[in-house]
């Protein structure tokens, strides 16, 4: 890998980017930030890599969550604040069905540019370029909004360095003690309808009842008061990438300074293009969405280049196919990997192949179907006898109404009450705890399921 330059992206083809008109303003937006310090460090990126390779053999478990694209506008403490109380109330369901410790990954403090399916949409016959995620253009539909503006690079590097700050201390100063935690757990289980979690929230609390009665307390065991928190994003504006990109001085290998783990989308996993070209050569965990085009020989090929050294916890890969398609892609994939001999994660993103248009035009995704691919992904998983080393999914701390379905009963007619997305429709809180509770239980049977074969 000596020969990678960060750079080296720029002679590739690129795709989904966007073409800056005023060239000047973008080199000095780029020659600014790359005087900037990276926002995660490389201590940071290595530990999580090995966290990853745990997951990959099942002796950890992934939650990677947030938002869909993060906004300027709804930009709060607030915000992060409930995303991250969430994905640690996930986390703390999650943990005590796999009985392995839980990574939690967040899609936050970067997650700014989105792939768009058409470079233009049109609106009551008036065509303008597509909005890209507020680190490129802006929502609102008139010409000089969806301009790109490279100073919204700037805006973008400080929000991040905000969140990052915020969630750092939520991770280490007593928000995130486990018994808090389980006490907003306990919260959901009062709802009506979900008589059905509040035995695994009740044999949550003996098991913590016990550890106070054996002597560990916050007090003795500072790991019950902390969490570590990583973040993640679709690396998908290179310019910003490779202007936040450092060399690490203790490796002497390239840091993509901008998250802990970056990954490739399913529309920017070309072997040859820009965005596989540069995420070959940083340290990071890279991640590679796949879907149902993704067929077995790039595959492959990917494989080989964002992991020569076929490390483990090096790559993830998150499946996307859409509830009832993940039989049918998901074991050529699984064999491609097995005739490689190739280490990877497997982790499930129920969300993208799951979106729907409503009858009252709204986009939203069906509870129900993010249920049955996630159930899906683990079936295919236990009859290779395979690893689902995690899950990923777009998700909110606040109460939402984005996606249909869950105990709470989200309807098409409830979706106009509080839609808030700027781009794709995200689980709402209370959404979010019940599909842990749901995996929990997946989890679960899968270790029952395990432990009695092995005892046979």
């Amino acid at each position: 890998m000596s020969e990678w330059q960060k750079t080296n992206w720029r002679a590739k083809p690129r795709v989904q980017m966007p073409d800056y008109t005023d060239a000047k303003a973008l080199a000095a937006v780029e020659a600014q930030l790359s005087n900037y310090p990276p926002l995660v460090f490389a201590g940071e990126a290595r530990r999580l890599k090995q966290h990853l390779a745990a997951a990959g053999r099942g002796e950890a478990f992934l939650l990677q969550g947030g938002d869909c694209a993060e906004s300027f506008e709804q930009f709060s403490a607030n915000n992060i604040r409930d995303t991250f109380k969430v994905m640690l109330q996930m986390a703390m369901v999650l943990t005590y069905g796999a009985k392995v410790p839980v990574i939690k990954l967040g899609r936050m403090a970067g997650q700014f540019a989105k792939p768009r399916s058409a470079p233009t949409e049109t609106i009551n016959g008036v065509e303008l370029p597509s909005y890209r995620g507020d680190i490129i253009n802006e929502l609102a539909f008139t010409s000089e909004s969806r301009i790109p503006n490279p100073n919204k690079m700037l805006q973008a590097y400080t929000q991040a360095a905000a969140t990052l700050n915020l969630l750092r201390a939520f991770s280490t100063g007593g928000y995130a003690d486990v018994n808090q935690v389980h006490a907003w757990t306990l919260g959901f289980t009062e709802a009506e309808k979900v008589e059905k979690y509040r035995e695994m929230a009740g044999r949550i609390t003996d098991t913590l009842d016990f550890m106070k009665a054996a002597g560990v307390t916050q007090e003795t065991a500072h790991t019950l008061q902390s969490v570590e928190f990583y973040t993640s994003h679709e690396g998908l504006l290179l310019e910003y990438e490779e202007a936040l990109t450092v060399l690490d001085s203790t490796s002497g290998n390239w840091l993509a300074g901008s998250g802990h783990m970056i990954w490739i989308g399913d529309r920017t996993r070309q072997p040859d293009g820009a965005h596989v070209e540069f995420c070959s050569g940083v340290l990071n965990p890279i991640g590679l969405k796949c879907g149902p085009s993704t067929s077995a020989d790039d595959l492959k090929v990917l494989m080989s280049k964002l992991n020569p050294k076929n490390e483990e916890g090096k790559l993830t890969l998150i499946a996307r196919f859409g509830a009832g398609k993940v039989a049918e892609h998901l074991p050529r994939l699984v064999k491609a990997v097995q005739e490689e001999g190739a280490n990877v994660t497997w982790v499930c993103d129920p969300m993208h192949g799951n979106t729907v248009k409503s009858p009252s035009g709204y986009k939203t995704r069906p509870f129900d179907s993010v249920l049955r691919e996630v159930r899906d992904f683990f079936a295919v998983h236990n009859a290779e006898g395979t690893i689902p080393g995690g899950v990923h999914f777009e998700m909110t701390g606040q109460d939402v109404t984005e996606c249909t379905g869950g105990v709470r009963a989200v309807t098409d007619e409830d979706l106009s009450d509080r839609y808030h997305t700027a781009c794709d429709p995200r689980l709402n809180a209370s959404q979010s705890l019940e599909l842990a509770f749901l995996v929990a239980e997946e989890l679960s049977n899968l270790r029952t399921e395990r432990e009695t074969r092995q005892a046979g």
